[in-house]
């Protein structure tokens, strides 16, 4: 890691200013920088610019008198003023890389996997959240693998991370899935239950759910169906609300299958109807009124609504609310001063999305003064308690984590969803909690399409005279039911990667064949769904995210492999145990990794490897994991083309090989624990 060596640095520096010029301000910036080539140092900083101004010397004179005062020491070789006024830093090069192997320890430098700021209280993120009336889609592929990925970087850097699971179990989907079950197929709880013990109830609901939508269009009267079993669920009236629990509860639990053949886990599965049944709401709604945020609309088109006035007017398209008639319209659709207000509560008295998203976040953020039960639903991966909320204190269990009352929140959900994500940002500041706000993050992100490939692969091919068949990527709607089941399409990815492993490895039992090939398709998804900038609309190819060559997982895991064979072979051949070869190195000559002859590569792979923990650290920054997947793909390039130049196992020089492999294994360590972050494990063979 290289994070703990520029905090070092840059406090050397503090000190030499404030000793050399009295400056002891903790704000004057010193950059660290990487120098175009390693013959010019390990680490730049142009701090000596920063302060040309305040201290009426030219950059090269200040360079020089830091760098006069710079002593060796604590893996620090020596340090140079450039002619430029650059200040170089060039690294003791084999205490570096030793220490970052274990091998040895310096004092006061000791390297922890985390290197970045801890929060004192922990940070939640909320991801998935998929309606629980049907199958996943590739849509939400998108969405968990940022969120998961979120979270294992936010853990790596050492913050301490709860990941909820938004289940919107009062929605207006649910109940258009209990609508169908008794209106279209006449079905009570018996019988929906029958079914789930019979099918793919996930799968057939994704089905149910398209023909409801159809049997609306084709009566609109039938749309106050929908608004009574929408009243039902909210206010818990059975058989309505009996009937909509269970639907949700078993389609959760496909959920949670399908994401964890992704890598995909949770902490808390937090349900909409709790919030409802515990007053949550209530407790928002009074907190809303008394800052004057909300107010009663008493004429117009949303008279008898509760609002709240809008920042900024300008909503999405799908910020629609259900009316009384079952209906959808764009709040604010009628123009007019009444753009600028959002209904929280309809004039029915049902809650709107928003309204109970604000409950929800007020809790998040620690703000609401009440609390859920808790209880156990299932096992997580790694064998321990998923929770989920319950508004039942019979079925609750008393000793459970704390949750929630966290410092800082991210919400993924889809770009969509920003002017609601806005409005609880106003809502937070509305009642007097601005600082909540600001750390109320929306970590938003475009649509998934397919290539038109990838299409025809799936049996979504739009007839070749079709509007569709023109355009570069091929939409899917779920509504219509015209999306790609999540577990389709891992399935096929699995499928086709077991075709390649079976050509190259026939030799492997049918068993590990099948374990290496998910390894492989899990690779493809989430490096695909985490390659791109989140704010651009992707499509996805199967053929590209499993390709083994170019910008993809598997192309990342193949660099690992081949790491991994180095170390078998020189096992096999020369009887040289890893932990052996490594441990000799503290007495090895280290002319190869100090570049003696003028060829810095073994150092630059080092190098780059280190830069892992300061990838991170930018990636939660900007939450742009397209950084963090660009930084895998150089750094297996880098690797590649080092493994072409430079052999290990045929090297003749001994103190060579041996440092050229102890390269290798600190790429190995960091590609590996780059791989980790975005959900991605290594297979033995590929």
């Amino acid at each position: 890691m290289i994070l703990p060596l520029h905090h070092q640095v840059r406090g050397r520096v503090r000190a030499i200013l404030a000793e050399l010029y009295d400056l002891s301000d903790d704000t004057v910036n010193i950059p660290i920088e990487s120098p175009p080539n390693r013959a010019l140092g390990d680490l730049g900083s142009p701090v000596a610019f920063e302060l040309a101004r305040t201290l009426r010397k030219a950059p090269r004179v200040i360079a020089q008198e830091i760098a006069a005062r710079f002593t060796a020491g604590d893996g620090i070789a020596r340090v140079e003023a450039a002619p430029n006024g650059y200040l170089n830093v060039f690294i003791e090069r084999r205490a570096f890389l030793l220490q970052r192997l274990g091998v040895i320890e310096l004092p006061g430098t000791a390297v922890a996997q985390a290197t970045g700021p801890s929060a004192v209280q922990k940070t939640i993120v909320e991801h998935t959240a998929i309606n629980p009336n049907k199958a996943a889609h590739i849509g939400h592929l998108r969405n968990s693998a940022l969120g998961d990925t979120l979270v294992r970087a936010l853990g790596f850097r050492g913050t301490p991370v709860e990941v909820q699971n938004y289940i919107d179990d009062t929605g207006v989907q649910v109940a258009d899935v209990v609508v169908g079950f008794r209106e279209i197929e006449h079905r009570d709880l018996a019988g929906v239950q029958a079914i789930a013990d019979a099918t793919r109830f996930d799968y057939y609901c994704w089905d149910l759910y398209a023909k409801v939508t159809e049997w609306y269009t084709t009566d609109k009267a039938r749309l106050a169906i929908r608004a009574a079993a929408l009243h039902d669920i909210e206010h818990g009236v059975s058989p309505t609300a009996e009937i909509a629990n269970f639907i949700a509860e078993r389609v959760v639990r496909c959920h949670l299958k399908t994401m964890a053949r992704l890598n995909i886990d949770y902490h808390l599965l937090t349900w909409e109807g709790d919030i409802l049944r515990l007053k949550f709401w209530a407790r928002a709604f009074e907190v809303l009124k008394h800052s004057g945020a909300v107010y009663l609309q008493t004429e117009g088109r949303l008279a008898g609504c509760w609002v709240m006035k809008i920042d900024d007017p300008i909503a999405s398209d799908d910020d629609a609310e259900v009316g009384a008639d079952g209906t959808s319209n764009p709040a604010g659709a009628d123009g007019g001063e009444e753009d600028r207000e959002k209904v929280i509560v309809r004039s029915n008295g049902t809650v709107t999305y928003v309204g109970k998203d604000m409950a929800y976040q007020f809790w998040k953020s620690g703000l609401l003064g009440k609390d859920f039960f808790y209880r156990t639903f299932a096992r997580r991966m790694d064998g321990s308690q998923l929770w989920a909320t319950t508004s039942h204190e019979v079925d609750a269990e008393v000793a459970h984590p704390p949750f929630g009352a966290a410092l800082a929140t991210f919400n993924v959900i889809d770009v969509r969803q920003a002017y609601l994500q806005k409005l609880l940002k106003q809502a937070l500041v509305a009642v007097g909690h601005a600082d909540e706000a600001e750390r109320l993050t929306h970590f938003s992100y475009e649509m998934v399409a397919l290539s038109h490939a990838t299409a025809r692969d799936l049996g979504y091919a739009a007839p070749a005279d079709a509007d569709d068949a023109k355009r570069p990527f091929v939409e899917v709607s779920g509504r219509k039911g015209l999306g790609v089941k999540a577990d389709d399409l891992i399935d096929r990815l699995f499928a086709k990667a077991l075709v390649e492993v079976t050509r190259r490895n026939p030799e492997l039992s049918e068993a590990e064949r099948r374990r290496i090939s998910e390894l492989i398709g899990v690779a493809a998804v989430r490096y695909f769904m985490i390659k791109y900038s989140r704010t651009k609309v992707i499509a996805f190819d199967i053929d590209e995210a499993l390709s083994f060559e170019g910008e993809s997982g598997p192309y990342l895991q193949y660099a690992v492999v081949r790491a991994n064979n180095i170390f078998q072979k020189l096992q096999e051949r020369a009887g040289v145990s890893t932990p052996a070869l490594l441990a000799s190195l503290a007495a090895t000559p280290p002319d190869a990794l100090n570049g003696e002859d003028g060829d810095h590569e073994l150092w630059s792979l080092v190098l780059e490897a280190a830069r892992l923990d300061d990838v991170v650290e930018q990636v939660v920054r900007s939450l742009e994991f397209a950084v963090l997947a660009k930084y895998g793909l150089g750094l297996a390039q880098m690797f590649n083309g080092f493994y072409h130049k430079a052999p290990i196992l045929n090297e003749e020089r001994e103190d060579v090989k041996r440092w050229r492999a102890a390269a290798v294994a600190y790429f190995r360590q960091q590609l590996t624990h780059t791989l980790e972050i975005m959900g991605v494990g290594v297979p033995s063979r590929m």
